[in-house]
């Protein structure tokens, strides 16, 4: 093994490459094919130099160091912080501007669960690596963050400007009346006319009981036609539920322009699906999930999985009274008389009451307009003047 520091010395008495390379000391040992055992020391020393030069090329107080290439790589902790800043600014919009930036994904459940994963994904990133958080990693965060913005706000400008969605807030102001809300929007009108719209479907025991009250206020405000026979699948809760098939009724002479979203298949659990924009824009933004589920005028809007509860329909259900449990609710809804007229007749005065705010007619009138009892009177039209 050569001894370069004795090369060193040798070198600075003068001594040429043939005196180093055959001084005992130096250690220099030249093979065969060589040749001249000086030139391949001379040789061997120059290399030896320029390899030397190379590994300490990096200018002086370079951070170009080995850990912050191993943080350019797209690590754990790297993919956490490009995904959790997205994910959290396009959870935040599509929280607070359900319609439309939540229309493609809404913020609950799938945009959250996704923030979830992606904070899962960064916390155990940084647990494994311990990464200094500059340079590459700040870059990354910034990416995040940018392409948060782009995705959501493409996916809200595209939604509005392409299809029409409305923009909607995400809560409903108070207003009287179990379980209904207003929103701050303008009128959902259709030819004209404010929109009724109903989502919901026949397998549903409470959509089931819903159908008679919301039939019912829309009889009185036009003619109502294909009122069709139906019941609760006979495998969920208050099994045989009697129903009007909503989405088979249409409208003539009426102010109102109603609308049904109803799955009809039978199929127990299955969600009714939407045909435009509009109508998904308001289920994402206020229904939670549930159906039932309507809106009047686009304004008035009850979110709640219960406007009437079956449970008040159970002594007609096709269970304990065949067919004819279904004529029975029928008759006395159309003659406004009965326990079955009486459980839903208070959400039917309802949305009467806010149909008639909707066509223009003065709620005060409603009353005599439809003959309500004197009792009933008493009951609603303190909460009805607040409409």
């Amino acid at each position: 093994m050569v001894d370069w520091k004795e090369v060193e010395r040798l070198r600075s008495k003068g001594w040429d490459w043939s005196q180093i390379a055959a001084q005992p000391s130096v250690g220099f040992r030249a093979d065969a094919a060589a040749g001249e055992p000086g030139r391949a020391l001379r040789a061997l020393y120059y290399r030896r130099g320029r390899e030397k030069a190379a590994d300490t090329s990096a200018p002086r107080g370079s951070k170009r160091t080995q850990e912050s290439l191993r943080e350019g790589r797209w690590s754990t902790a790297r993919i956490g912080l490009l995904l959790t800043p997205l994910f959290a600014i396009w959870f935040l919009l599509a929280f607070f501007v359900p319609s439309p930036v939540g229309l493609l994904l809404p913020a609950i459940p799938w945009l959250a669960v996704g923030l979830g994963a992606s904070a899962v994904l960064l916390l155990v990133g940084v647990y494994l690596r311990r990464p200094n958080f500059k340079g590459v990693l700040r870059t990354t965060v910034i990416g995040g963050v940018v392409l948060g913005l782009l995705i959501s706000g493409g996916i809200g400008i595209g939604a509005v400007s392409i299809f029409g969605c409305p923009l909607l807030p995400s809560t409903l102001g108070s207003q009287p009346g179990p379980g209904w809300g207003v929103a701050n929007v303008a009128s959902w009108q259709e030819n004209g006319k404010p929109v009724a719209y109903f989502y919901g479907a026949t397998w549903c025991p409470f959509c089931s009981a819903s159908s008679w009250a919301i039939w019912k206020a829309l009889s009185m405000f036009g003619t109502v036609s294909g009122a069709a026979q139906g019941w609760s699948s006979t495998s969920d809760v208050y099994p045989g539920t009697p129903e009007v098939i909503l989405a088979g009724i249409s409208m003539s002479h009426s102010p109102v322009a109603f609308i049904a979203s109803e799955d009809t298949s039978g199929i127990d659990g299955q969600a009714p699906s939407t045909s435009n924009c509009v109508q998904q824009a308001y289920v994402t933004a206020y229904s939670g999930g549930s159906i039932p589920f309507f809106v009047v005028d686009g304004r008035y809007v009850h979110g709640g999985s219960t406007i009437v509860n079956p449970a008040s329909l159970s002594q007609y259900s096709y269970v304990h009274s065949g067919t004819s449990g279904w004529s029975q609710v029928q008759s006395q809804v159309i003659n406004e008389n009965g326990t079955a007229w009486n459980a839903v007749s208070g959400q039917a005065w309802w949305i009467m009451a806010y149909l008639a705010k909707s066509t223009g007619l003065p709620v005060s009138q409603l009353a005599s307009t439809y003959h309500w009892s004197p009792a009933t009177q008493s009951a609603v039209t303190n909460d009805l003047a607040q409409i």
